[in-house]
């Protein structure tokens, strides 16, 4: 891989993870995979916005869909992204808490 292409894919990657609606259906997700539906019902995000956002994050491999009935279903990794969803919540606690809270 050379470093253009490393590149691009950390910029993907990172970048699908800074956008903050985005992030907020990953977290949507993090308890139980759920239809296009139930996440703009948890969200409050249009249905097109959250089908646009779910496939960046489906080709980057953040969520996984599978099909139920007329249904697509999507959850999030539960291999790589949730365990790194807990070291960056365990890394915010420890380090970021003040700045999140407000409190420099």
């Amino acid at each position: 891989m050379t470093n253009k292409s490393y590149n691009s894919a950390y910029e993907l990657f990172f970048g699908s993870l800074s956008n903050p609606n985005r992030l907020e259906i990953i977290n949507t997700l993090r308890t139980k995979s759920m239809c296009v539906t139930e996440v703009c019902e948890k969200t409050g995000f249009e249905q097109t916005m959250v089908s646009h956002n779910l496939k960046r994050l489906e080709k980057c491999g953040m969520v996984f869909v599978e099909q139920k009935g007329k249904h697509r279903y999507y959850s999030v990794n539960k291999k790589t992204i949730t365990p790194l969803l807990s070291l960056i919540d365990a890394h915010m606690k420890k380090y970021c808490c003040k700045i999140v809270g407000g409190t420099q």
